[in-house]
C-alpha cells in the first residue's frame, strides 16, 4: 500500500494537546448515539472544543457493535466497529446510568460548567429524570442544548422513533434515487451513505455555532430542535421545488441528471467516466473536444433544453465519439477544456487519490489499547485555526475515572461506590 496514503496528526503540537482550535474553551457533552449526534460532537471537536461523551454503563454507544468489520486491538482481544470510528474523535469518554439519582446529579454538576449539549433520545426523556432543557436551564442559563430526534420536538410524530432509511423514505430521498421507470432494477432506492443522519449532524453543527454567537450578544442560550425528516426534506432541493411550484414531479433518473444533459456515466474504450456541463458553453466545448463542433449549433443539441429533449440520441452519438480512447485519455483531454469530468472510484482508488493526501483527509490516530486507527480527516480548512487531531476515538468509559475526579473533585473512594451501584 502506498505509504502516502498514512498520514498523522497535522503537527506535533496537535498529537501532544497542545494545539487550540477555533472552539478552544468550550465544553461539550455528548450524550447522543449512533451517527446524526456523534457526528456534531466530532466536528465540535475537531473544532477544538473539549467534548465528553457520556455513554451506558457497560456496552456504551450502539455504535461501537455494529459491525463487520472491525478495528481489532494489536495486544487484546478487543474489537470496536470501524463504523464508531468515524463519528467519536477527539473525545473524553465517560460511562454514566442518568436513570440513578447519583447519576442524574453528576450529570447536572458536569451540565452546570458546559456551554453545550446534544442528546438524541425519544423526545421527552430527559425530561423524565429532571434532566430535560428546563431543568438544565435553570441552573445554566447560558446552556445551548441540541436535540436530534427523527421527527423533531413537536407534531404528530414526535414520539416516534427514526432512523436514517426510514427517514430518507419518509423524506422524499428515495423517491427521487433509483433508476427510470421502465429499466430493469427500477423503482426507490435509498442512497448508500446515511445522508440524512449526515445532514441532521451538520445542520446540529449549524444551530449550535449559531447559538453560540448569539449567546455572547445575549448571555443566554437556548433549545435547539434538528429533525431528521426535517433534514432531509431540506435537502430535495429543485426536487421539492419543482412539485412546490410547477407539480411537476422529477423523475428518477438513475445515473443521468434530471435536468442538466450532458451530465452522467458514459462508457469508453476501458471503462466509464463521469462528465458533467451545466449551460450551453460548457457544451461546445465538450462538443470541441470530442470532435463534434457542429452539435454547439444543432437545432437538437444546442441548447440545454433541446438536449434534455433529445437526451437518448445525444448520449449515443457521445458514446461512439467516446469509444475511440481510454479513460486517462478522455479525462485529460475534457479537463483541459473546462468542463468537469472525473473517474467513477471505489475505496481503494479514493485512499490514493493525490488530491486527497494533499488536502490532508486521511488521518492516522494512535489509541493506547486499540493501536494505529485511520480516520477520515475533516473538510474544514482555516487559514488560522486549523482543525485539530487530539485523540483517537475512545472506548467506553476510559475516561471516566479522570473526567470524575478532575471536573467533579470526586475520591477514589467516591468512585468505587459508583462503581459498586453501577452508576458509573
Amino acid at each position: 500500500m502506498d505509504d502516502r496514503s498514512y498520514q498523522s496528526a497535522a503537527s506535533a503540537d496537535e498529537a501532544d494537546g497542545s494545539a487550540e482550535g477555533v472552539l478552544s474553551g468550550i465544553k461539550v457533552l455528548d450524550l447522543s448515539r449512533v451517527v446524526a449526534g456523534p457526528l456534531a460532537g466530532q466536528t465540535l471537536a475537531d473544532l477544538g472544543a473539549d467534548v465528553i461523551k457520556i455513554e451506558r454503563v457497560g456496552d456504551g454507544d450502539d455504535l461501537r457493535t455494529l459491525g463487520p468489520p472491525w478495528v481489532t486491538s494489536p495486544t487484546t482481544d478487543l474489537e470496536q466497529s470501524t463504523y464508531f470510528q468515524t463519528v467519536n474523535r477527539g473525545k473524553h469518554s465517560l460511562t454514566l446510568d442518568f436513570s440513578q439519582p447519583e447519576g442524574a446529579e453528576i450529570l447536572r454538576e458536569l451540565a452546570k460548567e458546559a456551554d453545550v449539549l446534544i442528546e438524541n433520545f425519544r423526545t421527552g426523556t430527559l425530561d423524565r429524570y429532571g434532566l430535560g432543557y428546563g431543568d438544565l436551564k435553570a441552573i445554566n442559563p447560558g446552556l445551548i442544548f441540541c436535540s436530534i430526534t427523527g421527527f423533531g420536538q413537536s407534531g404528530p410524530y414526535a414520539d416516534r422513533s427514526g432512523y436514517d432509511y426510514l427517514v430518507q423514505a419518509m423524506g422524499g430521498q428515495m423517491a427521487v434515487t433509483g433508476l427510470p421507470e421502465g429499466m430493469t432494477g427500477a423503482g426507490p432506492m435509498r442512497v448508500g451513505v446515511p445522508i440524512a443522519d449526515i445532514t441532521a449532524g451538520n445542520n446540529a453543527v449549524i444551530g449550535i455555532l449559531s447559538a453560540l454567537l448569539h449567546r455572547e450578544k445575549s448571555g443566554t442560550g437556548q433549545h435547539i430542535d434538528i429533525a431528521l425528516l426535517d433534514s432531509q426534506v431540506a435537502l430535495l432541493l429543485n426536487s421539492l421545488s419543482a412539485w412546490l411550484n410547477a407539480r411537476a414531479p422529477l423523475p428518477r433518473t438513475g445515473n443521468d441528471h434530471p435536468t442538466a444533459v450532458p451530465n452522467g456515466v458514459f462508457a469508453v474504450k476501458d471503462g466509464h467516466i463521469l462528465i458533467a456541463t451545466f449551460n450551453d458553453r460548457e457544451f461546445a466545448r465538450l462538443a470541441e473536444v470530442l470532435e463534434h463542433p457542429e452539435w454547439a449549433t444543432d437545432p437538437k443539441y444546442a441548447r440545454s433544453r433541446d438536449r434534455l429533449a433529445n437526451r437518448r440520441e445525444l448520449t449515443r452519438d457521445m458514446t461512439e465519439a467516446l469509444s475511440h480512447h481510454d479513460k486517462q485519455h478522455w479525462m485529460n483531454a475534457i479537463n483541459n477544456a473546462k468542463v468537469s469530468c472525473g473517474p467513477i472510484n471505489d475505496m481503494g482508488d479514493i485512499e490514493r487519490d493525490e488530491q486527497l493526501f494533499e488536502r490532508g483527509m486521511f488521518v492516522t490516530l494512535e489509541h493506547p489499547v486499540m493501536g494505529e486507527v485511520r480516520v477520515v480527516g475533516s473538510p474544514l480548512k482555516f487559514s488560522d485555526t486549523p482543525v485539530i487531531y487530539p485523540k483517537a476515538p475512545p472506548l467506553a468509559g476510559e475516561d471516566t475515572e479522570t473526567i470524575l475526579k478532575e471536573r467533579l473533585t470526586l475520591t477514589d473512594q467516591d468512585i468505587q461506590g459508583l462503581r459498586a451501584k453501577k452508576v458509573v
